[in-house]
């Protein structure tokens, strides 16, 4: 490839007729399927930038907190992540228009630098003073705290406010995770099981649509329970204002065996079920059914089924820290690559398998598959600030977007192409589609081309968010309630 002058660019001609690139079109934008999930009348974002403290004098504000907050979270989804896009989409016409600001060449938005004083919750009057007469570092402080909780209070009121009925029961999914970190970020540390430096972030999900409720950083060398107590008691507290008789159930993985979180499930009059370590006294009590299992696998099972499941039940099994025994679920199972033996500690009665396979199995779906799409589909681990808070913000910013293209597959539910489709599919399927920009006094178009293959998907997605929306606020007007921000 040969430049012959710039901007134009000429490959080399293998063969005719010979191709040129030139870059002296109008401006064309390349994600202009995010239209699809900009429905003001969802009232989403706006809703929580009304929630959100900016101690930032508002005389002299240029972007307002819904702009900043809606550049950061669609640059997300379109798989812009980093704080440095910024300082070339504040120019780009769809981001402006999906962050509620008229394209204009000579009002762009936010630049990098001021959506990291954001994040930090900086304000030039704390920089231009002394430190130690900087009289805007109090409400900086506050804000930066204050938010996180709001952000996760947003969250819960989201997801109630988006039922149309109250639901006979709800799930909540625990999930800790490991989240790497590179350099000197605070609170970060070396953990010996994941073996890296890194947080361990506490996301919880409703266990059937995938909604995100609840997110926490935590510093990294934290238990996987540390600080789930108080996020459970909040979020039952917050149901149960808005659903008085609604039956809650608790789901989490072996780090969150512990005795304070089981006995908070019992007071609360919750349902959980969480797995359990293996340890030597669970060994010992299923040392014979383990060995029948494996007498049987080797001889019978392995021949017809490769996959052979026993289950012992341990109604008396009570753990160092216990105040009383707990019944522990022992599932043992024999494969071709070996055997193995998993626990669920519970207060479920019922049939073991039953349980096991129809309630504590199901996390794979879970949160399993909605914490992939934060760390892979969403970036989650983009944390290069230096603060525990600003990062704190960071991780959030992910999760409101994955509540976004949650309404997004409940709004579609119909279109099966859309409503399991992962972050990469819906980006792929819906997002990634080039449009040239038509920007007038009043309008703004973004004129596709017509042969696309996507045009009847989108259109459908299009029908199905506005219809949403209008259920969302026939239900709040019917219920006298706020289920939509207007």
């Amino acid at each position: 490839m040969t430049a012959l002058s710039s901007p134009e660019l000429t490959f080399s001609p293998v063969q005719r007729p010979a191709v040129t690139v030139a870059f002296a079109a109008p401006d064309i934008v390349s994600d202009t399927g995010l239209l699809s999930v900009r429905d003001r009348r969802l009232g989403y974002l706006a809703d929580l930038a009304r929630r959100l403290p900016d101690p930032r004098a508002q005389d002299f504000v240029t972007h307002s907190t819904e702009q900043l907050l809606s550049q950061q979270v669609y640059q997300i989804l379109a798989d812009y992540p980093d704080g440095n896009d910024a300082t070339d989409l504040r120019h780009d016409p769809l981001v402006q228009t999906l962050a509620g600001r008229h394209p204009a060449a000579d009002q762009p938005l936010a630049s990098a630098s001021t959506l990291a004083r954001f994040q930090y919750a900086c304000t030039r009057r704390q920089l231009e003073r002394p430190e130690e007469d900087r009289p805007a570092c109090r409400d900086t402080y506050q804000a930066r705290g204050q938010r996180l909780g709001i952000i996760n209070d947003f969250l819960v009121d989201t997801l109630i406010r988006t039922r149309p009925k109250p639901p006979a029961y709800v799930i909540l999914d625990f999930d800790p995770g490991d989240d790497p970190t590179h350099g000197a970020q605070i609170l970060s540390a070396s953990h010996g099981y994941y073996r890296q430096h890194q947080y361990l972030p506490l996301v919880v999900f409703e266990g059937v649509r995938g909604f995100p409720r609840a997110a926490w950083r935590r510093p990294g060398i934290a238990h996987g329970a540390w600080g789930a107590v108080d996020v459970l008691r909040s979020l039952v507290a917050a149901l149960r204002r808005a659903w008085p008789g609604v039956l809650i159930l608790v789901r989490g993985d072996h780090g969150l065996a512990v005795p304070a979180l089981d006995t908070c499930g019992e007071t609360e009059g919750l349902l959980y079920a969480f797995g359990d370590a293996s340890n030597p006294t669970l060994r010992r009590r299923t040392e014979r059914a383990f060995g029948e299992l494996q007498e049987d696998y080797q001889f019978y099972g392995g021949r017809i089924e490769p996959h052979v499941q026993r289950f012992e039940v341990l109604e008396d099994y009570q753990a160092d820290g216990w105040e009383r025994p707990r019944r522990v679920l022992c599932q043992l199972e024999g494969t071709p690559s070996g055997n193995q033996r998993r626990g669920v500690v519970t207060n479920l009665s019922g049939d073991p398998r039953g349980l096991y396979r129809g309630f504590d199995v199901e996390r794979g779906e879970v949160p399993e598959q909605p914490f992939d799409a934060l760390q892979n589909g969403l970036d989650l681990g983009r944390l290069s600030a230096h603060r525990f808070r600003a990062n704190a913000y960071r991780l959030v910013l992910p999760v409101v977007a994955y509540g976004l293209v949650v309404l997004l597959r409940e709004a579609a539910a119909a279109i099966a192409a859309v409503s399991r489709a992962t972050v990469g599919t819906l980006r792929q399927r819906l997002g990634k589609v080039g449009a040239w920009v038509e920007v007038q006094r009043r309008t703004r178009c973004f004129p596709v081309s017509a042969t696309w293959p996507g045009r009847s998907r989108w259109e459908r997605v299009r029908e199905a968010v506005v219809a949403f929306a209008e259920r969302l606020m026939a239900g709040s007007a019917e219920g006298g309630g706020a289920g939509v921000v207007r």
